[in-house]
Order: structure tokens, then C-alpha cells, then sequence
């Protein structure tokens, strides 16, 4: 019976951790980091066809008053990355409480209480009194520190993905580096106020509204930095000990 039930659990778990594997290899980590950051082009719009005879024709026309400041969906737009965070946290807990009782014994007549206790309780065979002492002590001591500290500097330019009916525009773009055997990957997003652009068409990265800053790494160098996927398991939430 033994060797029956042995027999079919061990086929059902080499199953379960195969299609696990199989799971994990079947999305790209790569493919999936990279979705909302990806580069936006303009629609391609046909220009009409050139009317000869006339000094002006739709479609070839310019702008002379027009900065290269990004404003329409495909343009190009610098980003600066001057990203800096501080935040520490300390906390500190002290408690004590001491109690203490005493009672003396009676005197009746200018001769203390005395009296025997049932054999049970006096092994001793002595008078026992009435004199009283109880005494407790708890303490607790607690302390936490926590600090953390990022910067992030640098430049990453990106393409208008749309412009929002406030005139409002939503940037998105990332930087891919191969060096040697492995992957950098800056990616960014967020949405950018017009006014905010410089006459050189950039903008600050702390003056992008819900941006999103990713800095990673693929490769060999990443992978020697990155536990396995049993360490893993050993360290989440689910290993029960």
C-alpha cells in the first residue's frame, strides 16, 4: 500500500514542478519590465498633393514662431534625472513596573499570632503567622532604526505617448546599454506639464507627475546578484518555519 501511494505522489509532484518551471520560463522578465515604456511614433498622415500654381500648399508648410519644444504625440523630449531620497525612522519603547506587598504579623496582647498549619502544609512542624510578602517585576525595552538613502542622476530621452485633453503629455521611453555580457536597462514614464519644458526641451525628472523610474539589469553580472529560485522559496512568506 505504502509502495502504491509512493508510486503515484512522486509522479504528481515531479508534474507540479515542471509546469511551475515551465510557468516561470514561458514570460520574458525582460518583455514584461518593458510594457508601458515603449517608444511612441506619430501616425503617419499621407500629405495632399502639391497644387502647382500657388505659393503656398498645405501639408509643406513652417512655422516660424514654433520652439522645438516636444507638444504633439512622437516628438522627442529630454528628461533630467536628478532623483534624491532621504528618510530614516527611529523608534524607542521603555516600560517598568515594580510591585510589592508586605504584610507583618498581628500582635494581640503584646504576643504575635501563632498557629499550626495541618500536617500537610507544615512538614516543618513549626508555629506558622500570619506575616505576608509578595513581590513582581516586568520590564520591556524596544528599539527600531531604519534609514535608507537613493540618488539617481543622469539623462534618458523619451517620446510623447499622448497628449491629454488639458494639453497635458504623457512621456515614455528607456535607454538600453550592452556592456560586456550583460543588459542596463533606465526606463521612465510619466506625465509632463507643457510649461515645465525648458527652451532646450527638457524637463526635470522631480517635476514629472506619477513617474516611474525603473534602473535595471540582465544578464550575467545580474543573474550572479540575484538568488535562486529555491533561496527564494525558503525566504517568502509561504516557507512555514
Amino acid at each position: 500500500m505504502a509502495s502504491l501511494i509512493q508510486n503515484r505522489i512522486i509522479p504528481i509532484l515531479g508534474l507540479i514542478v515542471l509546469s511551475l518551471f515551465a510557468a516561470g520560463c514561458s514570460t520574458s522578465p525582460a518583455k514584461k519590465a518593458s510594457e508601458g515604456f515603449e517608444t511612441v511614433r506619430p501616425p503617419f498622415v499621407s500629405p495632399p498633393p502639391p497644387q502647382q500654381g500657388s505659393i503656398f500648399q498645405a501639408g509643406f508648410g513652417m512655422t516660424l514662431y514654433e520652439d522645438i519644444r516636444a507638444r504633439r504625440v512622437g516628438d522627442i523630449l529630454t528628461v533630467v534625472l536628478s532623483e534624491r531620497t532621504n528618510a530614516s525612522k527611529q523608534a524607542s519603547t521603555s516600560t517598568s513596573k515594580d510591585t510589592s506587598i508586605e504584610m507583618e504579623n498581628p500582635t494581640l496582647f503584646g504576643r504575635q499570632l501563632r498557629f499550626d498549619l495541618p500536617r500537610p502544609f507544615n512538614s516543618s512542624k513549626q508555629n506558622a503567622t500570619l506575616e505576608t510578602s509578595v513581590g513582581g517585576a516586568n520590564s520591556f525595552d524596544g528599539e527600531g532604526d531604519s534609514a535608507q538613502s537613493n540618488s539617481l542622476t543622469g539623462n534618458v530621452t523619451v517620446t510623447v505617448a499622448e497628449v491629454l485633453p488639458n494639453g497635458n503629455l504623457i512621456i515614455q521611453g528607456q535607454k538600453h546599454l550592452t556592456i560586456n555580457q550583460g543588459d542596463e536597462f533606465i526606463r521612465f514614464s510619466g506625465i509632463v506639464r507643457p510649461s515645465d519644458i525648458n527652451p532646450d526641451n527638457t524637463v526635470l525628472s522631480t517635476k514629472v507627475a506619477n513617474a516611474r523610474i525603473a534602473y535595471v539589469g540582465e544578464g550575467m553580472v545580474a543573474d550572479a546578484n540575484s538568488q535562486g529560485w529555491l533561496g527564494k522559496f525558503f525566504n517568502s512568506k509561504w516557507w512555514p518555519f
